[in-house]
């Protein structure tokens, strides 16, 4: 199975780590961010992972080589100029062999513990062209929960809303080429197109899941996955 990982993002939030390393290299726990979804991918029955390389790619390709160490085959699909997700997808599905009808496709600043398996059954059970999973809408705030006697019963901590959002991973079909931009965000060009047509199918997970965008995701990012069994520091390279 192969995956392709959208990992050409400059990081401006991220800065001043993002000023000699890509947004997908920044270590979490003194291992690249990136590195937790390889091995997620690969646990997940992934052979092949095509990186989409933009911003300072060259770290990318030096980290994972050939991917031999990482149990994976790497191949690196490399922007000369920024063509938006959209487009960074549909240039390096053209690494991709045309006998593989699906492609898992994953921002390369989220990690996750979901497993591909419910989202590839779904994708075929709705006949669809492309399948994404969602995640609950966290609050950005504490939530102060209170009885009808108005006195206070509880208090979350980044409580999710009744809302569902894109997490960025994706199961794709392989015919799904031509619908993406070549410069451009799929999100709001294909994406639109397939719902409109009822192509477009949709997982709601509640499994772990978290992106990095800032310093304070970054430090949340390390204490979860040093915390979380599930989402634990990923396996040694092999060799």
């Amino acid at each position: 199975m192969y995956a392709l990982t959208i990992a050409g993002g400059r990081g401006e939030r991220l800065k001043p780590f993002t000023d000699t390393l890509p947004k997908a290299m920044i270590p979490v726990n003194d291992r690249p961010l990136i590195s937790y979804q390889v091995v997620w991918l690969r646990r997940q029955g992934v052979t092949d992972v095509v990186f989409l390389c933009g911003y300072l790619g060259e770290k990318i390709q030096e980290y994972f080589g050939d991917g031999a160490r990482f149990g994976i085959r790497a191949h690196y699909s490399v922007e000369q100029e920024p063509l938006g997700r959209g487009g960074a997808v549909r240039k390096g599905l053209a690494l991709v062999p045309e006998s593989e009808k699906l492609v898992v496709v994953a921002n390369g600043d989220n990690v996750t513990d979901q497993p591909l398996g419910p989202l590839i059954d779904l994708h075929h059970a709705k006949g669809a062209m492309a399948t994404m999973m969602l995640v609950p809408y966290p609050s950005q705030y504490g939530v102060v929960e209170a009885g009808d006697d108005q006195l206070v019963t509880a208090f979350v901590e980044k409580g999710r809303l009744p809302f569902w959002i894109n997490a960025g991973n994706y199961v794709f079909d392989r015919a799904i080429g031509p619908l993406l931009p070549e410069k451009g965000d799929h999100e709001t060009t294909t994406f639109p197109i397939l719902a409109e047509r009822r192509r477009l199918a949709a997982l709601k997970s509640r499994a772990f899941w978290m992106t990095v965008d800032s310093s304070k995701d970054l430090r949340e990012a390390s204490e979860r996955l040093m915390m979380a069994p599930a989402t634990a520091p990923p396996d040694q390279p092999r060799g």
